[in-house]
């Protein structure tokens, strides 16, 4: 087998921004499973990304060979609503500080972790790369969704103004372990486990979710994303994005069916429609992804059970 245009070699050091969260963590265990590699990580008290002079500093002090940019500000619907200067202005400030930085450093190699949600809103289904900036964006996320576009248009600047073959991939709806439970500010699918499991300790008769249930989405384990970025790593090489996703969806409420099962919970499940629902389908075309050699291999169910038994371990 041909060796990989971008192999990462023992010895290389790869920095991976945003280390302790969903995304970060996961490519961090990923690539801690290579052998011979340089893994560089700072926790937000160690190095604030939003700090310019101290982020320019780092990077000229470690400089990576590798940067896997995954550090964001994220949150679901309410968070999103209520906060929408924070998501702008920290993402941004978060994306040019690193790269910039990074471009200073002489930083041969960046992957940047978009997001799906900086699709139009009614993007033909399933998404392909192509439609990116052809409509209006969902209003519930169009602040974050804003920031993640500069990000991926700050890329694709640098490798023509610089030479540097730095690329973006924009995952799908993502879950697993280290990911954020917290009922201010969740996405739809911890806060789903986080309320079900409650219900089961509490012994509820029943639960009620927000919205309808009827809109569709897309779910990917983290562990499956980071497989794919160290893919992406060694073997992408284009100024366009690419989806990274499972290429399958579900409705919201089928979604809290298997939720409810991997908790154990029995009780019934009621739906509150005064509450937005977002995006009436969100799926991504992963056919460029796919043609590339890779794939995602953790089934929804096998991987909610995982991400149940982790989350109640936290608790415990």
């Amino acid at each position: 087998m041909a060796p990989a245009p971008f192999a990462l070699q023992p010895g290389t050091r790869v920095y991976v921004a945003g280390h302790r969260g969903l995304a970060g963590s996961a490519v961090w265990r990923a690539l801690g499973a290579r052998p011979g590699l340089e893994l560089v990580g700072r926790t937000s008290s160690q190095l604030d990304l939003r700090d310019r002079a101290g982020v320019a500093a780092f990077m000229q002090e470690v400089r990576p060979d590798v940067v896997v940019l995954a550090a964001a500000r994220v949150g679901g619907i309410k968070a999103n609503r209520d906060y929408p200067l924070d998501f702008l202005s920290d993402n941004l400030q978060i994306q040019v500080n690193v790269m910039d930085a990074a471009v200073a450093a002489g930083v041969q190699r960046l992957l940047f972790l978009g997001s799906s949600c900086v699709y139009p809103k009614f993007a033909p289904q399933p998404i392909r790369e192509e439609s990116l900036l052809t409509g209006l964006l969902e209003p519930t996320n169009d602040a974050y969704a804003i920031a993640k576009i500069a990000g991926l248009l700050q890329v694709q600047a640098v490798r023509r103004q610089h030479g540097l073959p730095w690329i973006s991939a924009m995952p799908t709806n993502l879950y697993g372990p280290e990911d954020n439970f917290d009922p201010e500010s969740s996405h739809v699918l911890a806060s789903l486990i986080r309320r079900y499991d409650d219900a089961v300790r509490r012994g509820d008769r029943s639960v009620t979710n927000w919205g309808s249930g009827a809109p569709r989405r897309e779910f990917l384990h983290v562990d499956d994303l980071a497989e794919a970025c160290l893919h992406l790593l060694e073997a992408y090489d284009d100024p366009s994005p690419v989806n990274v996703g499972t290429g399958t969806d579900l409705s919201i409420a089928e979604l809290a069916g298997l939720v409810a099962s991997a908790t154990g919970y029995e009780g019934e499940t009621r739906w509150d429609e005064t509450y937005p629902d977002g995006t009436p389908r969100k799926l991504l075309d992963v056919s460029r992804l796919t043609a590339s050699g890779w794939s995602a291999r953790t089934g929804l169910a096998e991987g909610l059970v995982e991400t149940v038994s982790w989350y109640r371990q936290q608790k415990s």
